[in-house]
């Protein structure tokens, strides 16, 4: 669970990777979203543990897909709640594959792991077998086209199969209102800022899947949306959650965002400023996310 909302878009060269837990280690590409994303999975784990838990299953799946992974939140969330199942893992990212077969080996599952590296926008997609559950956090909304992706899933599952799509409403926030002191305020402008970048790279983020799934083919049999609310107080993961994020938002809210505006978030980027995130008491993680359970019926 890609801020996977944060997953990198899911194009790339298709390929299977097997595990090991010796040998050589791959690079790791954007090694600055892979530790974004490890915070996410860390910050939200009870999160996701609850939505694993909640989902209308009938029988505990032995084969679970887990469609753009990332570095394997809702993987390890997967294997933990359901014990006897195997997970294939696919993302567009060898790095962020790579990661996942290190903590699979790290915590002794890499037996019930398999990696695959594919592109999710193609139109033929690598063998997956035949699940029992798909699992697409913050994934979906990346596709450039999410009917197709969809029809590839609902192809995918074995008959009475679930999907469940889980989607951000909005990007999380991490500051209280009034703040900075010097811009209050200032979180909202540079989301309002990346707004237009969003709407043409990620039009589909926010969208109600829903009526999409139906059209697919799959009976939606529940829906439900949890809200996150986590106080931060000094937490150390949360500053850097925060930090991590923010920093994200500003390359692209930058070009569109006031000289004092932008002043000001440089200065809560500022690792060594006394009124940096890193410094601050005030900070907490709020947002929401939705999931849809989808049965092929």
């Amino acid at each position: 669970m890609t801020p996977a909302h944060q997953h990198t878009p899911h194009h790339g060269e298709g390929g299977h990777h097997p595990e090991h837990c010796h040998g050589s280690r791959q690079e790791h590409g954007d090694a600055g979203q892979a530790a974004l994303l490890d915070l996410d999975a860390e910050v939200l784990s009870e999160h996701i543990a609850s939505i694993t838990a909640w989902l209308p299953l009938g029988n505990e799946p032995r084969l679970i897909v887990d469609l753009g992974c990332g570095t394997g939140a809702g993987t390890f969330a997967l294997l933990e709640r359901f014990p006897d199942a195997h997970v294939t893992a696919v993302d567009t990212s060898a790095g962020h594959l790579q990661l996942l077969r290190e903590k699979a080996c790290a915590r002794a599952v890499e037996g019930r792991v398999r990696t695959v590296r594919a592109d999710l926008d193609s139109d033929h997609w690598p063998d997956l077998g035949r699940p029992d559950l798909v699992w697409a956090s913050a994934s979906m909304h990346h596709m450039a086209d999410p009917d197709r992706a969809l029809a590839s899933v609902h192809e995918l599952l074995a008959p009475g199969g679930l999907f469940a799509v889980v989607e951000l409403a909005a990007f999380p926030r991490f500051l209280p209102a009034d703040a900075p002191e010097s811009r209050p305020g200032l979180e909202e402008r540079a989301h309002a800022a990346t707004d237009s970048f969003h709407a043409e790279h990620v039009p589909h983020r926010g969208a109600d899947w829903g009526p999409m799934l139906a059209a697919a083919g799959f009976t939606v049999e529940d829906e439900r949306t949890i809200i996150v609310d986590i106080e931060g107080a000094r937490s150390d993961t949360i500053g850097r959650y925060a930090h991590g994020s923010l920093q994200r938002i500003r390359d692209v809210a930058a070009p569109a965002l006031s000289p004092d505006d932008l002043a000001a978030l440089d200065e809560l980027l500022d690792t060594d400023s006394p009124n940096g995130l890193l410094r601050r008491e005030d900070l907490a993680v709020r947002t929401e996310r939705t999931v849809w359970a989808a049965r092929r019926t």
